[in-house]
């Protein structure tokens, strides 16, 4: 049985940590903290566990074996490798922290310490994915010549509830859309090609957002990147929070043999269209949107129950932040091509 504390009590951790170790009969939810001590009460009438006082005693309980990381952007490095020095092992919602040298500290503390360390890119866990990745690795399509991926909804006001939401806020976020979503859509591009992007050519702006006094949010809410692949490939990753309409999830990869389209059909999460004009249509699972996680959809992304077979069974993590490290790049690296306006070799 692994024994599991919940560090921050948000969206995140209401409707995916909690309820999916809810549902792991290998896991069991033994101690909760939030900055808002009402809501890790509120959560534990749900879920079940101790609310705690603070995050050091959660780290100094040795019944705890693992942590979930869902507090700020700002704090993830701090938690994390306090975590992992403390024998516990992590995991730690995306994006993996505010800084490259951060990013590093985290995967050194977990390979000191010999613990599991993982980050939420929950997307390499769809069924759509993890397909697709088959398709690509069999040769289905060729070698890829270029991309497109798109994650784009409008905004984390939706998924918060809040006006203000701590999303919009540089000093403990950094960064916006690009790490809020364009992280999984990096990291999944790297999963899908297996490659990884060596430039990165981006723009990174605030196009609409603002505060409720009206001045401009102080982090990005839309990014557009083109970034070119260690294998050759080109191709654009968008992110946005101003899609005022149904969101966009979705994925083409383009190959010498054919095109492969993910979660951009409203039927077929996965159609494969061959160059010899074959099409074949994938009857599995779509993608879990933000609007259902919200309206109580009971779909699991997969992560918790990975992370706690990563654990107990040893098995390697399929998010595991030496992986992720790589995405975390491009994000820094598209932050400086923007600002200097100009590609940038990563």
């Amino acid at each position: 049985m692994l024994n599991v504390g919940m560090i921050g009590c948000g969206k995140i951790a209401q409707l995916r940590h909690l309820p999916e170790y809810d549902e792991n009969p290998r896991c069991a939810i033994k101690a909760l903290y939030d900055t808002v001590p009402e809501r890790a009460a509120e959560m534990s009438g749900l879920f079940g566990g101790t609310p705690y006082p603070s995050i050091e005693s959660i780290l100094a309980d040795p019944q705890i074996d693992a942590v979930s990381v869902c507090a700020a952007n700002a704090f993830h490095a701090s938690i994390t490798i306090a975590a992992l020095d403390a024998g516990k092992h992590v995991l730690c919602e995306k994006p993996m922290a505010t800084s490259l040298e951060d990013c590093e500290r985290m995967v050194a503390a977990a390979e000191r310490n010999g613990r599991v360390l993982m980050i939420g890119h929950n997307q390499r866990f769809a069924d759509s994915n993890r397909v697709a990745r088959e398709l690509v690795t069999s040769g289905e399509i060729g070698s890829i010549l270029s991309f497109s991926s798109n994650f784009g909804h409008s905004g984390p006001e939706q998924w918060t509830g809040q006006s203000n939401p701590w999303f919009f806020d540089r000093n403990v976020a950094l960064f916006g859309a690009i790490a809020d979503l364009g992280i999984h859509k990096i990291d999944l591009i790297h999963f899908l090609t297996g490659q990884t992007a060596i430039e990165a050519t981006a723009i990174v702006e605030t196009l609409d957002k603002k505060f409720p006094d009206g001045n401009p949010i102080t982090v990005d809410d839309n990014a557009f990147c083109i970034l070119r692949l260690s294998g050759g490939a080109i191709g654009t990753v968008r992110a946005s929070w101003t899609f005022y309409g149904q969101e966009d999830n979705s994925t083409r990869l383009y190959g010498t043999k054919g095109v492969l389209r993910i979660d951009d059909d409203p039927e077929y999460a996965l159609i494969l269209e061959k160059k010899t004009g074959e099409c074949i249509r994938y009857e599995i699972g779509k993608i879990l949107t933000n609007e259902e996680q919200l309206a109580g959809k009971k779909k699991k992304s997969g992560i918790i129950d990975a992370f706690a077979d990563a654990i107990l069974d040893g098995t390697k993590p399929i998010s595991a932040g030496s992986d992720a490290i790589h995405a975390m790049k491009v994000v820094f690296g598209a932050l400086r091509s923007s600002m200097k306006r100009e590609t940038v070799v990563l």
